[in-house]
């Protein structure tokens, strides 16, 4: 099995992002009217008031205000699924296993889109409240675990060294960087 992270490693730039502006964009209203709690949670995580679960709470809260967040993930994903890297493309399997820190709500789609499973951030699409913790750093692994207590990666692949947790269990792990990789080291 080959496990990837997706932001920045097969889809540049980082999706929570670009979806919070296509969101801004779609329904100005609904955003902006969180707009001073994101900022507010921002500088709290800047100075490390808060953890980046909390942040993540606030930036995605707008999302209660929306009448049909799937379809709009739907139509994320029709206008933004050109991003996916062309070297992913290329090398992609069956069994490949994405797992992200981002909303499983938003890479789920992608994934399902590329006939790939997804481990991701468990997140609530009506409200943006997060269950359980958020999926990043040694936290992957555990997924990982959980789901498949006896499986190898043959290979890893990411833009972080945060995900070296993962790299540490994979045969092979790869630093990914625009679409070049290199060897992790």
């Amino acid at each position: 099995m080959n496990v990837y992270d997706f932001d920045k490693t097969i889809f540049y730039p980082d999706s929570s992002y670009t979806f919070f502006l296509y969101c801004l964009k779609k329904h100005p209203g609904a955003v902006l009217r969180f707009s001073p709690g994101i900022l507010a949670a921002s500088l709290r995580y800047a100075f490390g008031r808060i953890g980046a679960k909390a942040l993540k709470e606030k930036l995605f809260a707008y999302l209660r205000c929306l009448s049909d967040p799937e379809k709009l993930v739907e139509e994320f994903w029709d206008e933004h699924f050109a991003l996916i890297g062309e070297w992913y493309l290329r090398q992609r399997k069956p069994d490949d296993l994405i797992i992200t820190a981002s909303p499983e709500f938003l890479v789920g789609e992608a994934g399902r889109r590329l006939g790939a499973e997804v481990i991701g951030t468990r997140m609530d699409i009506r409200s943006g409240r997060i269950e359980g913790e958020n999926c990043h750093d040694a936290e992957k692994v555990l997924r990982f675990r959980a789901l498949y207590p006896e499986e190898t990666i043959e290979a890893f692949y990411s833009d972080s060294l945060s995900d070296t947790p993962l790299a540490e269990i994979a045969e092979r792990a790869f630093l990914v960087d625009r679409g070049r990789l290199s060897d992790w080291r």
